[in-house]
This record gives C-alpha cells, structure tokens and sequence, in this order.
C-alpha cells in the first residue's frame, strides 16, 4: 500500500510566500467579503476535503471566532506547505506515493527503531481499514478528522 498525495510541485521550496500572493488567495476564499474565512468557506476552497483543518474550536481560529483572519489564514497556508514537503522529502522517487521503504525511512527519521514485521503489519492493517471507507473501490475516501482518528487507533 502506498499513501498517495495529488500535489505535485517544485521540491523543497522552503521560501515564505509572498504576501501579494497570499492575499489574493484570501480574498478569494473569503466569499462574503467579511475578513474572515468562515469553516464553510475554508472547506469550500479545499474542495477535495483532503484538509479538514477546520472546525469550532480550530488549532488556526486563535481568537475563538468560527474563521481565520488573513494572518491566520497565513498559518494554514504554512501549516498546508509545511506537511507537503515533509510528504516530498520522504517520497525519494517523487512517485506521489509513500511505499513500505519510504514510510519506514520517514518514521525512522522521526526516531522510530521499529522491526520490519511491524512495517509489514502497520501496511497490511492500514490497507484493511482504507478498503472498508473506500466503499466505491476508486483508491480515495474523505474522513472526517474523529474517523480518521478512529481508523489510526483501531488498527492493532
């Protein structure tokens, strides 16, 4: 099993954006003109929903609003770029997917000395419980975060 990201981008771009940028984005997920970009609109403009990132009580939301502000909005944007060249840094043959090998090489870079077995078993039992959301065979499912919690613990 491999864990597949559709992002594809120039590797390891590490340089903040600019804020021109950033802004242009904001004002076009921010529909109501309002400030602030509600949950329902963050999770329109991520419409695949492969971020759910988002909600009442929001890691991003620090002033307990229901949205993000623009600076805010910045820490999503970073949050978002932060994990894709993580993604990146560990998929060496740029495939799109992490394999056995690469997930092995990211989790023994975080300090994880685990058996091979355990990788072995770790794929098979994460491969089980994508099958049983994948309910229309097509290689995607959408999660919640609490299901996708649920389908971590619950692997062993």
């Amino acid at each position: 099993m491999a864990y597949h990201s559709p992002y594809r981008a120039p590797p390891h771009i590490n340089a903040p954006p600019d804020q021109g940028f950033l802004w242009n984005i904001f004002q076009r997920v921010d529909k109501d003109r309002s400030g602030v970009i509600s949950d329902s609109e963050l999770q329109q403009a991520l419409s695949n929903g492969a971020y759910h990132c988002f909600s009442e009580d929001s890691m991003f939301d620090r002033e307990n609003k229901g949205g993000v502000n623009f600076n805010e909005f910045a820490g999503v944007w970073k949050y978002i770029t932060d994990w894709q060249n993580i993604f990146r840094t560990y998929d060496r043959d740029n495939s799109g997917f992490i394999d056995k090998n690469e997930l092995k090489q990211a989790l023994t870079g975080f300090g994880y000395r685990l058996s091979d077995q355990f990788y072995g078993t770790l794929i098979d039992k994460l491969t089980d419980v994508f099958r049983r959301y994948d309910t229309d065979q097509d290689g995607w499912i959408q999660v919640s975060y609490e299901q996708y919690l649920s389908m971590v613990f619950n692997i062993v």
